[in-house]
C-alpha cells in the first residue's frame, strides 16, 4: 500500500547543525511548522523560520541541567498517536496534543567522548536520553511519522524533499526507520561496551558503512564488508576492492607492523611468500621478490616506505592485485597507474582494533589480537651454543614472519630475507620439508639460515632434518616435555636454540 503522508510538524532536536540548514528551509517552503528545544531553536530561528520552544508546547521548562526537555506526553502522544485509530485521535484532541510527522535528531557525541579520553562524569552526560526515545517512538510509528535519526540521513532525506515535496510513503518511511534503528541500536551498543569493559559478559558491535561486495571469497557466495575502509586508506587508482582483496590486506597490515626497519612484503592467500629488510625500497622489493617470484604472480604488496620512481619500475615488471605503502613519488604514481585495475592504496596512521572476532557454529568466537611480539631480551639459550649476532637478527625476523603464517608453520630466514616457508601443514616436520623444498627450488643456499616454529618441538625430528640442511640456529615457544630430546641434538651437533616461551599459532 502507498499510504502516503504529509509533514506538517516537524520536532528538531540535534547535536550538531551541520548539513540541517538546507533541510530545514525546504521543509519551509512547504509549510512545515517546527517545534525545538533551546540551543536547536535558537538555530532555527536564526535562518529566519519561526519555531515554537517545547517549552510553550509542553508548558514545562528544560530541567535537571537539561536532562529533561522533551520527555513529556504533548511530545511522545503527538509522535506515537496513530492517524488510523480513532481512540489516539480521540486522546490526542482531548489532551490537545499535536500531531508531530517528522522528527530529526543527533544524539549526544557518546563515543567520541569516550575516545577523546574523557572523564566518566563527562561520558555519563553524553548518554542521550531525549534523542534515543524520540528516534524510538518515532522509528515505531513509521507508519505516520518519518524520523531522521542522524546526519548520514540528511542527503537521501533531501533527495526526497526535492523530489516529492513534503510528502512521503509508507515504503519511504519504513527505510528511515529501519536507518533510525540501526543508529539506536549502534549507540547502545557503544555504551553497553563501554559499561561492560573487559567483563565480556555479552558480545555486542555495531558496524556501519554496509559495502557489498562483488561476491564473497567464491562467486557463488555473497559478500558484505561493515566498516570504515576509507580511515584507513585512500584509494589512488584501480578496480573496486573484493572480498579476497581484504582478507589479504588485513593480513599484510598486520605483518608490516611488526618491522621498524625499512621492509617490503608480498602476501598471497593471507601468507606471505617473500619479505625482506633492506636499506631501500627497491632492494627490498627484490629480495622479497626472490623469495618465490612464482607466487608473488597476482599477490598483495606492502612497505612501510614511501615508493619510489627506481622501486615502481621494477614493480611494474609483473602482475600484482594491491600494492599498499605510506606514500609515493608522483613519478612511481605514474608508472603504478599503467594497468587500470591495479589497486594502490596509501595508508593511513590509524590503529586497527584490538580484538578479533569470527562467526562459528551457533555463536562468536573472540580473542585478543595477537600482538606481542618478541625482542632479544625475551630470548632464552636452550643450548650450549649460544646464536651470533646476526643469527639472533635473522631468528626475531623469522619468529615474527612465522608468527602470521597459517599453522602448522617453519619460516627460513637469512639475512633478514625469507628463504621459505611451510605453512599450513598437518605435520610440522611436513612444514618444514616443503621450506627446505621450496627454497631449493628458487636456488637459496640455507646453509647458515635459521628456523623458526610457531609451536614447541614434541620430538627432535625436525631440528635433525633442519641440521642436515644446514640450518644452524633455531627459534620456537618451547614447553614440550620432550624439550630436552630436541637440545640434545642441537648440543651433539653444534647449533643453538632459542625459546620464547610464546607459541603463535594461527588458523
Amino acid at each position: 500500500m502507498n499510504e502516503e503522508r504529509r509533514i506538517k510538524r516537524a520536532l528538531i532536536s540535534v547535536y550538531h547543525k551541520k548539513g540541517l540548514d538546507e533541510v530545514l528551509k525546504k521543509l519551509y517552503k512547504e509549510g512545515v511548522q517546527f517545534v525545538s528545544t533551546g540551543g536547536t531553536q535558537s538555530f532555527i530561528e536564526s535562518l529566519g523560520i519561526p519555531c515554537e520552544a517545547v517549552e510553550a508546547l509542553t508548558g514545562y521548562p528544560s530541567i535537571l541541567g537539561g536532562r529533561v526537555k522533551t520527555l513529556h506526553p504533548k511530545i511522545f502522544g503527538g509522535i506515537l498517536a496513530r492517524r488510523d485509530l480513532p481512540t489516539d485521535q480521540e486522546q490526542i484532541a482531548q489532551y490537545d496534543i499535536p500531531e508531530i510527522d517528522l522528527v530529526i535528531v543527533d544524539l549526544y557525541p557518546f563515543e567520541e567522548t569516550v575516545a577523546s579520553g574523557a572523564d566518566d562524569a563527562s561520558i555519563i552526560e553524553k548518554i542521550d536520553i531525549g534523542g534515543i526515545s524520540l528516534i524510538r517512538g518515532a522509528a515505531k510509528n513509521y507508519k505516520d511519522v518519518v524520523i531522521i535519526a542522524s546526519q548520514a540521513q540528511y542527503e537521501p532525506f533531501m533527495s526526497l524533499l526535492e523530489a516529492k515535496g513534503a510528502n512521503t510513503t509508507l515504503e519511504e518511511r519504513r527505510w528511515f526507520a529501519k536507518e533510525a534503528f540501526g543508529v539506536s541500536s549502534g549507540y547502545d551498543t557503544a555504551i553497553f561496551n563501554y559499561f561492560d569493559q573487559d567483563e565480556s559478559s555479552a558480545f555486542r558491535v555495531a558496524a556501519n558503512g554496509a559495502k557489498v561486495m562483488r561476491y564473497g571469497e567464491n562467486p557463488h557466495q555473497k559478500g558484505v564488508f561493515y566498516g570504515k575502509f576509507e580511515e584507513l586508506f585512500d584509494q589512488l587508482h584501480g578496480k573496486e576492492i573484493s572480498y579476497n582483496n581484504l582478507l589479504d590486506i588485513d593480513s599484510a597490515l598486520t605483518l608490516i607492523d611488526e618491522f621498524d626497519e625499512l621492509t617490503f612484503a608480498i602476501l598471497k592467500h593471507n601468507n606471505a611468500c617473500g619479505i625482506a629488510s633492506r636499506p631501500t625500497v627497491l632492494e627490498a622489493w627484490k629480495d622479497a621478490l626472490a623469495g618465490d617470484p612464482v607466487s608473488a604472480f597476482g599477490g598483495i604488496l606492502i612497505t612501510n616506505d614511501a615508493v619510489n620512481k627506481e622501486a615502481a619500475e621494477e614493480i611494474n615488471k609483473i602482475f600484482f592485485e594491491v600494492i599498499i605503502a605510506p606514500g609515493y613519488t608522483a613519478e612511481a604514481l605514474d608508472i603504478l597507474k599503467q594497468k587500470k585495475n591495479r589497486i594502490i592504496l596509501i595508508r593511513k596512521n590509524t590503529e586497527v582494533p584490538g580484538r578479533q572476532f569470527r562467526s562459528l557454529l551457533n555463536g562468536v568466537l573472540v580473542q585478543d589480537r595477537d600482538l606481542s611480539i618478541q625482542t632479544e631480551d625475551d630470548l632464552e639459550s636452550m643450548t650450549k651454543k649460544m646464536p651470533t649476532d646476526q643469527e639472533i637478527v635473522d631468528l626475531l625476523f623469522a619468529n615474527k614472519l612465522v608468527k602470521h603464517s597459517k599453522s602448522n608453520a617453519i619460516t627460513l630466514v637469512k639475512n633478514k630475507q625469507l628463504c621459505a616457508s611451510g605453512i599450513g601443514q598437518t605435520s610440522r616436520v611436513d612444514a618444514l620439508r616443503q621450506a627446505i623444498e621450496k627454497a631449493a627450488s628458487f636456488d637459496f643456499d640455507i646453509k647458515g639460515a635459521v628456523m623458526a616454529s610457531d609451536a614447541f618441538f614434541p620430538f627432535p625430528d625436525c631440528v635433525e632434518i633442519a641440521d642436515k640442511a644446514g640450518i644452524t640456529a633455531v627459534i620456537q615457544p618451547g614447553g614440550s616435555v620432550n624439550d630436552q630430546l630436541s637440545i640434545d641434538y642441537c648440543d651433539e651437533h653444534g647449533m643453538s636454540m632459542v625459546k620464547t616461551g610464546i607459541r603463535h599459532f594461527k588458523h
